[in-house]
């Protein structure tokens, strides 16, 4: 009779971390990772002691220091005197402006363009060819000068719209005035609002009617999302969906019109005063430049991801929804485009990454971004060129990483759940 033992397990000798397979990766992962830290180090002391010996120790209290510069285009309060500290929040606020007005309007271009690309209309399709290979193929600095240079050359002055014989008139009810300066349109006011509120030591401050709008707008979408919820779980079980449109839309309205009541919301309008307009919300040349020449040119990327996207959907799909009776744009917008989603997104996120960052050429047409006032004018006055530039590379950081989080974010809620 013989009895069956366990195989007596091997002992580990260091000798493993190298000739063992099941250590050896981990061993080359773990020094690779040491020389890297070792190598970090070592330009970090380099660096530190090389600017100790020029007497320029790493230091940020240049940022409490007067600015001395203005900013021509602003959304805060700001003169001259402020800190170089906000200063650099001005022209972050710019650069966010810019990247936001403009992933808004380049997806709008985008998905019509690329939409219409796959029209049966021979005239339409090769159009929308032209427009993406005559964008994508020229650098965006080109289009942003050139736009610049249209806004200069072909707009009227403001000296335009004097008189009764005026050369140029405003546009949309005498509200909109489109100068060879900048745009010039209505700003909104309140003559029962509840005032600012002061913060960071009273460097900046934030109004509380915008607050309160944003909780009630926040709040109605919230009551919105879950009159769907429950429409979703009825239709699940009766197989019939209630009407909520007209539901959904007035929880979204009126709560914030009401709101909007109660605060005397009216509009101010820009009107010519002296040399120039006054009053309004006042836009450069510099930010329309910028804003339209990155949204034309962002624009032919995303409409060819759209064109992929949708040749991606396999025809069955169209005729399905055909045979169901639906006509071509709504099985474009409810078959083909929710399917397209999960292919157009992800290099979609790549175009928007790439949008925000092109906003620092923005220099070129004299807007002050962030790359104009921290890591320009404040770099040139203060001398300190690693402290503003690790800023603004980190600041440039957290804008992607979020803009990849929010969107990889919408991209699960998206995606199809095999079930």
């Amino acid at each position: 009779m013989t009895t069956i033992t366990d195989p007596q397990r091997e002992t580990f000798r260091l000798g493993m971390l190298i000739y063992d397979t099941r250590y050896r990766s981990m061993t080359i992962q773990v020094v690779a990772l040491i020389a890297f830290l070792i190598l970090i180090g070592w330009l970090i002391s380099n660096t530190a002691q090389n600017l100790a010996d020029l007497g320029k120790e790493p230091s940020f209290r240049f940022l409490w220091e007067p600015a001395g510069y203005d900013i021509n285009q602003r959304l805060l309060d700001y003169n001259s005197q402020d800190t170089h500290l906000r200063a650099a929040v001005l022209g972050l606020l710019n650069t966010l402006l810019v990247a936001v007005m403009g992933c808004i309007t380049a997806t709008i271009l985008g998905v019509i363009i690329g939409v219409l690309r796959l029209s049966p209309n021979w005239l339409v399709g090769r159009l929308m060819t032209v427009y993406v290979e005559m964008f994508r193929n020229v650098p965006v600095l080109l289009w942003i000068v050139f736009i610049m240079a249209i806004t200069i050359e072909t707009l009227p002055q403001p000296r335009d719209f004097r008189g009764e014989d005026a050369a140029a008139t405003m546009k949309v009810f005498d509200s909109v005035a489109i100068t060879n300066r900048g745009l010039y349109i209505p700003e909104p006011l309140f003559s029962r609002g509840l005032g600012d509120v002061e913060v960071a030591g009273n460097r900046f401050e934030i109004s509380l009617d915008l607050i309160l709008l944003l909780v009630v707008f926040g709040a109605s979408l919230y009551a919105s999302a879950q009159v769907k919820h429950r429409a979703d779980r009825i239709q699940e079980q009766t197989g019939v969906r209630p009407k909520t449109f007209w539901k959904r839309s007035a929880i979204v309205v009126l709560p914030t019109v009401f709101t909007l009541a109660i605060l005397g919301f009216h509009l101010g309008y820009p009107a010519l005063k002296g040399f120039n307009f006054q009053g309004g919300i006042y836009m450069r040349n510099s930010l329309i430049a910028l804003w339209l020449a990155l949204s034309l040119y962002t624009a032919a990327f995303i409409a060819e991801i759209v064109r992929a996207g949708i040749m991606a959907i396999s025809k069955g799909q169209t005729e399905a929804a055909s045979a169901l009776g639906l006509r071509p744009k709504r099985v474009m917008s409810l078959v083909i485009l929710p399917q397209a989603l999960r292919v157009i997104i992800p290099p979609l996120i790549s175009n928007y990454l790439n949008l925000t960052k092109n906003s620092s050429l923005a220099i070129a047409v004299g807007y002050m971004d962030l790359t104009g006032t921290l890591m320009g004018i404040t770099l040139n006055q203060t001398g300190r060129e690693l402290e503003t530039v690790l800023m603004g590379m980190l600041v440039y950081l957290i804008i992607s990483l979020s803009i990849s989080a929010v969107m990889n974010w919408y991209n699960n809620r998206v995606k199809l759940v095999e079930r």
